[in-house]
């Protein structure tokens, strides 16, 4: 099996590629080979067995797209995106990504299915679509059943809601077999802030952990949908096995998670790591990140998702844990 990482370099493509590496298969089937690729360096996957290829290439350039289907990976993970912020400052590079690099994958794989010097090998990948919960806007319910619409209140919501759409439509076509997993937002994220809005959900755990002050941006009483790294992962290799017969052609789908407020969040690192902990969050109000925050949703009711095998965290305490 052959399986294509596209953001490969990021917090969760990295988590990914070192799971698919430790359990070498998916869906019972050897993988034998891998392509990581993203706008930086990935890191070559230690200790695999099989052929592996990273690129730094540009998935907004259409010829990047056509160079990743002429492998005919078996499974394709769409994980490349700018986060939220940065999306929402830089109008032209939110749309440059994340639609037009979105388009020219999708484009490209069925063009690959249209080669005529391969008629007697038909090519019908999966393709695995990271979507967001940002697809939603308020007002919302108390909590955002399977059947809610999306209207974004952000260019980056409206950008991964096109996204949708046009995986929807490719897989009825049969160009490929797509689902798309509206991922929570992903707390506790390693490593250093981001450009992302959510960034803040993070960086009030993370920090203090290891005794350095964080900045909150908004009120306490903020509620918002998480999911731990490890259940992000979990979901996307749930989503690279699942019989996709089962969604029809409904094939974007709200992922579980745990809903909690910041203060919540807050109370939970009290409990594990005590009031020094606490005492370096330092309140710094943000008027941009508030108003973006604002527009999200803060519930959900993902039983269809956990009835088709998806799971999540339970409480923040035991993503603080892990």
């Amino acid at each position: 099996m052959h399986i294509l990482i596209i953001g490969a370099a990021g917090m969760v493509g990295r988590k990914l590629t070192d799971k698919l590496v430790a359990e070498g298969h998916l869906g019972g089937k050897a993988i034998t080979r891998l392509t990581l690729a993203d706008v930086v360096a990935p890191s070559a996957p230690e200790g695999f067995q099989g052929k592996a290829e990273t690129l730094t290439v540009d998935l907004s350039a259409p010829e990047t797209a056509t160079r990743l289907a002429a492998g005919r990976p078996d499974v394709i993970y769409h994980l490349a995106a700018i986060v939220s912020g940065e999306a929402e400052a830089d109008f032209e590079k939110g749309y440059r990504i994340n639609l037009d690099g979105t388009r020219h994958l999708f484009e490209a794989i069925r063009q690959e299915g249209l080669r005529k010097d391969a008629p007697d090998q038909p090519y019908k990948p999966r393709v695995v679509f990271t979507s967001s919960i940002a697809v939603f806007g308020a007002p919302f319910p108390d909590k955002i059943g399977d059947e809610f619409f999306t209207a974004p209140l952000t260019s980056y919501g409206t950008q991964k809601a096109i996204g949708e759409l046009l995986l929807s439509d490719y897989s009825r076509r049969g160009f490929f077999d797509g689902i798309g997993i509206r991922l929570p937002t992903i707390c506790i994220r390693p490593g250093k802030p981001n450009k992302a809005a959510s960034g803040f959900f993070s960086n009030i755990l993370r920090e203090p952990l290891v005794g350095q002050e964080a900045v909150l941006p908004v009120s306490p009483d903020v509620r918002h949908w998480f999911a731990s790294p490890r259940s992000a992962v979990g979901f996307l290799l749930h989503a690279g096995t699942l019989d996709l017969a089962r969604l029809g052609w409904r094939r974007n789908l709200n992922m579980p998670g745990l809903s909690a407020t910041v203060g919540e969040e807050i109370e939970s690192l009290r409990r594990l790591a005590g009031d020094k902990a606490v005492a370096l969050i330092r309140t710094e109000p943000d008027e941009t990140i508030t108003r973006i925050v604002d527009g999200w949703a803060q519930d959900f009711d993902a039983r269809r998702a956990l009835e088709l095998g998806f799971k999540a965290d339970a409480t923040f305490d035991d993503i603080i844990r892990a």
